[in-house]
């Protein structure tokens, strides 16, 4: 493997660029009033009059910040609304003027609404929970004060990375820790979150099929119209099976604004040499609109991208899971909402979205031993387009007041699916169709859901006391796995029926202290019809298996509890249960013994991860900071690893992971501030079978240790910068020729607010340092997957309201 190397030039044309953005920012003259706060300029709002609470929160949309708070703390008062411009603490201070609360920015930049003076309760400084969209948390608990770590991104953050790449994985590296680094691919396997699964939503939408998990969940929204980014850390039942890691769940835009509202942008991408098939093309349209009681929102997003190329400018190449390179994708977004009163709220939702290649390029084969990257060329490959299709329809109903209570109801209905790249696989082939080893062929998975949600809060029982959060979720999801070119089908038809119930409690024992604990009891069932497994399993006709239905139920459980010790400290910890299966597709394409039955497969087993943390919280006048220590096991886990034909397995065994993760924010001054980071994990698992960890978890299970920085400095009200490090430290690993050598990616950006919209241009891999990616390096020991990062790539968007 060769070594990362930085070039002269690249290091002299980074100078050159740092010194051209600073002479820019400081030729501008300085602005007459510092912004409020420093991550946001100044924006233009028409925010109608109405409750306090819904103006707020129409507010914090059209701002792009999150607001966490008690909207029955705030019944009774209005607001006249908002007009102007306003930098987002300043337009805060004017709704909340006369209410005798302020906004304040707390842990990873969530806003609360604090009381002016001491007329709470105690224990109750702070207003929470409760926003307008479903929360991860289905307690609606705020940032900052739950037992177990929860990053919120907001969406100026989602814009700074959208100036440097549009890959949700390189999003989710470069501000998660603990998550692995992007393959830079259309598939996410191997993208972990603390060495395990995340389980992605969408609006609180599981979007993995239950049958056949293809690792694409997190290419079924642009991000263009996400608004947010809830993740919750380590392994957890809040929303059913799949977060054995923890939850990565998008939540969609919602109408802002009071009338008619638009926003359009546009955006062009190229690497640095400027090759015309290298070229990326963008853009995206919005319209809000808000009349009495009915609210309308409209988004629409295309995109062409070109190849990618390294920082040897050579291109980087394909493989049959699926790209992003050489793509077109667009998303179409719909959502109708109408408040039947001040606290009940009816709202329809769809998106569709779609990214598939145009198949312009075949793979050169690379040279791993050697350090020869697997590159491209022009070339009609065989098959059709990989690709990725996601339909997604919700209904949602709220009540803020059901006799006290806090009710939220979700009916959802998506179809999935998701076409793999054409392959020269053993297990495609068949005698009777085509000679052994001249039969291309390719996989698809697909997937419908139907489901429902309802959750039922009520806060403040026994004088303030105790909060209870009950409900129930129920899922169907029938999906197989057909190839397409010989319409053969390689996972059977499958149904998976899933009903869970839980019950979940915070009790307020003092002032500083509070307990939680919950428990969910799930049930799910399985039906598989008879079938027979495709030639290549056993390379003589297959086998038949007897289907059936199987049966699981797991009663899940977690607590904690959450220690104010002083204003500016804080100790958290607890434990949780997460609950996922298997990847049944894999389990039954791949039967190889005739006779067997689908109720007696052992595999087919749920996987219980019982995850451990503790964790310190340290809050300051300017200073925010986080520490959390964790630990993960699973008696019956599941490690991916890589077999003889470049397959898949998942290895049934224990699994062990530790780590720590600790992250900063330091806002300077009124202009500029800091975020840090670092991120620890190692694992082992149980190879041998004999009760006890003794293997090493490779780069497909775990991710690197990681040094994270971002400086964002807000020169005027017209110019802004960012600048962003990331160092993935080097690993070893049992088998000697995983071996991770380690890279380090610089990239800026630099903004100017025009007299008409605002203009941005982005530099991802600033220093254009050449390296291979974790995945190529510490994941899978193959000629064909032996991939370069992307080279130095510029990225210039024009963004305009009106």
């Amino acid at each position: 493997m060769r070594q990362p190397r930085c070039k002269l030039h690249s290091l002299t044309f980074a100078v050159q660029t740092a010194l051209l953005c600073s002479g820019l920012a400081l030729a501008v003259p300085p602005a007459s009033a510092a912004p409020a706060t420093p991550a946001v300029q100044a924006q233009v709002f028409d925010i109608a009059a109405g409750p306090l609470a819904e103006v707020l929160n129409r507010y914090a949309s059209a701002a792009g910040v999150a607001l966490s708070f008690d909207a029955s703390a705030l019944q009774g008062q209005s607001s006249p609304g908002l007009q102007g411009s306003y930098q987002v603490e300043d337009g805060f201070s004017r709704l909340l003027q006369g209410s005798g609360l302020r906004a304040v920015r707390q842990a990873e930049g969530v806003y609360g609404l604090d009381a002016l003076a001491p007329q709470r309760s105690p224990g109750s400084d702070v207003l929470q929970l409760d926003a307008m969209t479903v929360s991860t948390l289905r307690s609606d608990s705020a940032v900052g004060e739950t037992s177990q770590r929860v990053t919120v991104i907001d969406r100026q953050q989602i814009e700074q990375q959208l100036a440097l790449s549009s890959d949700p994985g390189q999003v989710l590296s470069n501000l998660i820790p603990s998550y692995s680094p992007s393959r830079q691919k259309m598939s996410n396997a191997g993208e972990t979150l603390r060495g395990r699964t995340p389980q992605f939503l969408v609006d609180g939408v599981p979007q993995a099929s239950s049958i056949r998990n293809d690792g694409r969940s997190s290419y079924t929204i642009d991000l263009a119209q996400i608004e947010r980014i809830e993740v919750i850390h380590g392994a957890s039942a809040e929303h059913g099976g799949g977060a054995t890691g923890g939850i990565v769940n998008f939540i969609s835009r919602r109408p802002e604004g009071s009338g008619v509202s638009q926003h359009a942008g546009v955006s062009l991408e190229s690497d640095d040499r400027f090759s015309k098939d290298g070229l990326s093309y963008k853009m995206n349209y919005r319209l809000s609109a808000q009349q009495g009681d009915w609210e309308t929102l409209f988004g629409a997003t295309w995109q062409e991208r070109g190849a990618f190329y390294d920082a040897n400018d050579e291109l980087i190449g394909v493989a049959y899971p699926g790209e992003i390179q050489d793509t077109r994708d667009h998303d179409l977004m719909f959502k109708l909402g109408y408040w039947i009163d001040d606290v009940q709220h009816l709202q329809f939702s769809a998106n569709h979205y779609e990214l598939k290649g145009n198949n312009d390029y075949v793979p050169v084969l690379g040279d791993r031993a050697a350090g020869i990257p697997t590159t491209a060329r022009k070339g009609d490959p065989q098959g059709d387009p990989a690709f990725n299709e996601n339909r997604q329809y919700t209904f949602s109903y709220s009540n803020q007041d059901l006799y006290g209570n806090v009710l939220d109801v979700q009916l959802y209905h998506q179809r999935y699916r998701g076409q793999f790249g054409a392959l020269l696989s053993g297990s495609f082939q068949d005698p009777n169709i085509a000679p052994i080893g001249t039969l291309w062929e390719q996989s698809r998975s697909d997937s419908e859901k139907w489901g429902g949600k309802l959750t039922l809060r009520r806060k403040g029982l026994f004088d303030g006391l105790l909060d209870l959060t009950g409900g129930v979720d129920l899922m169907r999801d029938k999906g197989e796995q057909v190839l397409v070119q010989t319409n053969r089908s390689y996972v059977p038809p499958s149904t998976y029926d899933n009903q869970a119930g839980f019950l979940q409690g915070d009790l307020h024992l003092t002032d500083k202290l509070t307990l939680m604990a919950g428990v969910r009891r799930e049930h799910s069932e399985l039906d598989v019809d008879d079938f027979r497994t495709v030639w290549g399993t056993n390379n003589a006709g297959g086998v038949s298996v007897t289907g059936g239905k199987v049966s699981f139920g797991k009663t899940l459980s977690n607590y904690g509890f959450n220690y104010q010790a002083t204003d500016w400290v804080q100790l958290y910890g607890g434990y949780s249960e997460g609950f996922g299966m298997p990847d049944i597709g894999r389990v039954l394409r791949g039967l190889d013994e005739p006779g067997l039955e689908v109720e007696s497969l052992l595999e087919l087993e749920p996987i219980v991860t019982r995850s451990r943390e503790v964790g310190l919280r340290l809050n300051f006048d300017r200073v925010d900071m986080e520490l959390s220590y964790y630990e993960s096991f699973s008696n019956v886990g599941e490690r991916l690893s890589v077999n003889s034909d470049g397959n898949y397995i998942a290895n049934r065994e224990r699994v062990e992971i530790q780590g720590y993760e600790l992250t900063g924010n330091w806002h300077i001054d009124d202009r500029h501030s800091l975020r840090g980071s670092y991120a620890h994990s190692q694992g082992k698992s149980d190879t041998d079978d004999d009760g006890k960890v003794d293997t090493r978890l490779t780069g497909l299970n775990i991710s690197p240790d990681q040094y994270s920085l971002g400086w964002q400095a807000n020169w005027n009200d017209d110019w802004s910068s960012y600048l962003q490090y990331n160092y993935y430290v080097s690993r070893s690993f049992d088998d000697p020729r995983l071996e991770f050598d380690g890279y380090a990616l610089l990239s800026a950006t630099v903004s100017r607010r025009l007299p008409v919209g605002s203009l941005s241009l982005g530099i991802d891999n600033l220093l254009d340092e050449d390296y291979f990616t974790y995945y190529s390096q510490s994941a899978r020991i193959a000629d064909d997957y032996n991939f370069k990062g992307r080279g130095r790539t510029f990225t210039l968007g024009y963004q305009v309201e009106f």
